[in-house]
């Protein structure tokens, strides 16, 4: 029964495994100090040990535990992603709803910022952005949100010219509305289902730029575990045969992508928008 309703629906499908692998990843960074086998930040045994039954992913080039740094080092990606994409999404969606319901000048300049803003490759932009603010997971927020305010402002806008000329919102301004309450309670509503996708592809997107700001030595200072900074240092060693140092780091940066992709595809395909980038 449970096999058919999937199959029949492909779309619950996603979202249902997206949904696992996003929660299975969160429970694990909540309670990392319980389940992580050892301290991430101190050496516990001989390094470049590989996976064994004492150490489940191996150690790397100083000792530390790779099972341990990869579950603790999900707190700080998803703290940087989650982060940077509520601040995105606040600003965005405000900066977009009022662009779209006045026009006029505000929306000219507004949408001179962020069609600038927009025309960088997201990944570069980032990385620009936290080089000049240094190395920190604050300063990588702030990058990484900056990258994505434009995306939620184009959507949102787009959205909000096209519910602004329903007969509902005009029967409302008619009747002495506030334009705040307007925008806030009839046309918000209306294309939630468009934010909530749109995050959560967002989400995933987020995750590779995080992983591409640690790579570059962006985001956290040693020894505190992040998965892109893990990957970057495995990859010194990848061609001595140390390949676990970077390859389990990786795959977690993967495997969290895929799921917030997955969530993001299925919701789209359930409400039938068409998101691009």
């Amino acid at each position: 029964m449970v096999k058919s309703i999937l199959l029949a629906y492909p779309d619950s499908l996603k979202i249902i495994i997206g949904s696992l692998i996003v929660v299975t990843v969160a429970i694990l960074a909540l309670i990392a100090p319980v389940v992580a086998p050892y301290d991430p930040t101190k050496s516990i045994g001989t390094p470049f040990t590989p996976p064994s039954r004492e150490y489940i992913l191996g150690t790397d080039h100083i000792g530390f535990d790779v099972l341990s740094r990869i579950i603790w080092g999900a707190r700080t990606v998803l703290q940087v992603v989650i982060s940077a994409t509520l601040v995105a999404l606040i600003v965005g969606v405000a900066l977009g709803a009022i662009s779209g319901y006045y026009g006029g000048i505000i929306d000219r300049v507004l949408s001179m910022i962020m069609d600038s803003l927009y025309a960088f490759p997201s990944l570069i932009l980032a990385i620009a952005i936290a080089a000049v603010l240094g190395p920190s997971p604050y300063n990588a927020t702030i990058a990484i949100s900056v990258v994505y305010i434009p995306i939620y402002y184009r959507m949102v806008k787009g959205q909000t010219l096209a519910v602004k000329a329903q007969l509902f919102v005009d029967a409302a301004r008619a009747s002495g509305v506030r334009d705040r309450t307007i925008i806030v309670y009839y046309i918000l509503p209306n294309i939630a289902h468009t934010i909530l996708v749109v995050m959560s592809l967002n989400i995933a997107d987020a995750i590779l730029t995080e992983a591409g700001l640690s790579f570059s030595g962006l985001t956290v200072s040693p020894p505190t575990p992040d998965w892109g900074f893990d990957l970057r240092v495995g990859q010194r060693f990848l061609l001595l045969g140390y390949w676990w140092l970077s390859v389990f780091p990786g795959l977690a940066i993967m495997i969290l992508a895929l799921g917030f992709a997955l969530i993001g595809e299925g919701l789209s395909d359930r409400f039938q928008i068409r998101t691009i980038r």
